[in-house]
């Protein structure tokens, strides 16, 4: 039975992946903030096992890898994520969406290495945005996508060492998607981005490493 992990699994995209995943007969391993708290992932029948993370805290980070220490994990997929701010934000807004949107999703993957190199398939997907594209820029005041685009940079210094080890990964952008962080006026239903991200995962070839995808499997521009 092949395995993945989507972190943060709790609602939106994440949500639907961890059901659509459980659907389709894989072990799904989820996170969520409050395992007390899981809401509807909590509801999910299958092989479903739920961990509590907080991305911002390395303390939980190191705990989730003890957790599955030795658990090959076929697919990876970061999912978390914070709209941030509409503008540049405070200061304690900036820091906490560039550690949520830029440094959880590298962290945590860094994390898990081991457990995806140790697997058959060994894929990894960090969620990004086509709104981090040509970003982050000198005085910009455009938080989100500032961030991710950040994101999309450390992803491509570590992406030739985690090829390295076999693994592909890929930034992959899940459209204009109708989730709480959106507002719910998008475009695109969560299972529809689902169905794609799926479907991408399950073409990606070690060649296909390093790039930034839409879930159409389109190449996005950095």
């Amino acid at each position: 039975m092949p395995s993945v992990m989507v972190i943060g699994a709790s609602r939106g995209i994440g949500l639907e992946l961890a059901r659509q995943y459980a659907d389709a007969g894989w072990r799904v391993h989820a996170t969520t903030r409050s395992l007390a708290r899981p809401g509807k992932l909590g509801d999910l029948a299958g092989e479903v096992s739920l961990y509590s993370l907080d991305v911002c805290s390395d303390a939980d980070i190191a705990a989730l890898a003890e957790a599955l220490a030795g658990m090959p994990i076929d697919v990876l997929i970061h999912s978390a994520g914070v709209i941030g701010s509409r503008g540049a934000g405070d200061e304690e807004t900036r820091t906490q969406t560039f550690r949520i949107n830029t440094e959880a999703p590298i962290l945590t993957a860094t994390a898990l290495l081991e457990n995806v190199a140790a697997s058959d398939q060994k894929k990894i997907a960090l969620i990004s945005s086509v709104q981090g594209s040509g970003r982050p820029r000198v005085g910009s005041e455009y938080l989100y996508g500032d961030s991710k685009g950040l994101l999309n940079a450390k992803f491509r210094e570590l992406e030739p060492q985690w090829r390295a080890r076999g693994i592909t990964s890929v930034a992959l952008h899940p459209g204009y998607v109708r989730t709480d962080m959106t507002g719910m006026m998008a475009s695109i239903s969560p299972k529809k981005s689902v169905r794609g991200i799926r479907a991408v995962m399950d073409d990606l070839r070690l060649e296909d490493g390093g790039r930034f995808v839409d879930y159409k499997g389109k190449t996005v521009s950095w």
